[in-house]
């Protein structure tokens, strides 16, 4: 397995500020001083579950099914939505918070994006598979989808491809995205068709999500929400229209909710992103997280093959037989100079 390059000394450097200033915050607001979070203030450690994230606070649950509102210790870090967490009750509670989380347990899995002043950012963790949602409103991009299974394949969860709103598509437009998703489920992904005006797709869809932690990822406007109001009608969850003017969607979910199913299992809905950056991925590690290219690496006639117009070089002659496909080869190429530009952007964010 390839590792993943260090942090630059100017990320490192700016994450190490981030942090100081927000212990330096922490101390004078009084947080460590707290009366309410001291020792002989709090109950017994308890196990439960992180249902929401807000700022130094989180919504959890308990083995009992209470819903809590908990400070975070200011030595806890990076706390997020579906985490299990060590947390003790007050004794006399300060406002709504009833108690103080001190502890994460260790995840199975998590769900990771890169952040050009925090580094690397959790979204979610102990997930057992992404759902990734797209749809011919705002646009259907297959270069997001496979930014998506880079960002899958690295973290070692399984992906499964959701094309929404299909009641938009005339016959001829559905065929033409379909051909398209034919070139992933060749390729071992799973992909399933949905409409929640029609039903299409719907039943299969939770049949997936039986017994099992999901999450929903894809661009604004892709109608995660809606999705999420159809498997849960009671979770009144905003939904907007793509914008006419922009042809952008719009941010509708701002906190990442963990939501129980009735049939089981649990499903996490996240903040739309418009883009998903794969810099702090190491490129051969990129390279390998496309599956259908693995068969074919270390083979080439130079050890430094940029894949390209290489002499010897095993991934354009499969490209050529027809064993890859033009799309995904030439959506490789695309990712790996827009990382180019996101580590410049690291290393120069704007302020």
């Amino acid at each position: 397995m390839t590792k993943r390059k260090k942090l630059s000394n100017g990320q490192s450097r700016r994450i190490q500020a981030n942090h100081e200033k927000r212990l330096s915050t922490a101390k004078q607001s009084g947080t460590k001083n707290d009366d309410s979070w001291q020792s002989d203030n709090l109950g017994v450690a308890e196990s439960a579950l992180v249902i929401s994230r807000f700022g130094q606070h989180a919504d959890i649950e308990t083995s009992n099914n209470e819903r809590l509102r908990c400070n975070i210790r200011r030595t806890v870090s990076n706390i997020v939505c579906g985490d299990r967490v060590i947390f003790r009750r007050a004794k006399v509670s300060a406002g709504d918070l009833a108690g103080v989380i001190e502890a994460v347990e260790e995840r199975t899995s998590q769900l990771t994006r890169p952040d050009f002043y925090d580094g690397v950012k959790v979204v979610a963790a102990n997930i057992d598979q992404i759902l990734m949602v797209s749809a011919a409103l705002p646009e259907f991009t297959p270069n997001i989808i496979d930014r998506y299974l880079v960002a899958c394949e690295d973290m070692g969860i399984e992906p499964i491809l959701i094309l929404n709103k299909t009641d938009l598509l005339s016959a001829d437009t559905l065929a033409e995205i379909d051909a398209v998703l034919d070139i992933y489920r060749n390729i071992g992904y799973r992909v399933h068709l949905i409409s929640t005006k029609t039903g299409q797709g719907i039943d299969e869809l939770k049949a997936l999500l039986v017994d099992k932690n999901s999450i929903f990822v894809g661009q604004s406007g892709v109608g995660k929400s809606t999705l999420v109001n159809s498997l849960l009608p009671d979770s009144q969850i905003l939904t907007q229209i793509v914008s006419e003017n922009s042809g952008l969607g719009q941010h509708t979910t701002t906190v990442s909710t963990l939501h129980h199913l009735p049939s089981g299992g649990n499903l996490i809905d996240s903040p739309g992103i418009r883009e998903f950056g794969l810099w702090h991925i190491d490129p051969d590690r990129v390279t390998w997280c496309f599956t259908e290219f693995r068969e074919y690496l270390g083979g080439c006639k130079f050890r430094d093959c940029k894949h390209l117009n290489d002499p010897g070089c095993l991934l354009t002659t499969a490209l050529k037989e027809g064993k890859i496909s033009q799309l995904r080869f030439d959506s490789y190429h695309k990712i790996l100079l827009s990382m180019e530009d996101g580590r410049a952007g690291a290393r120069n964010p704007r302020v």
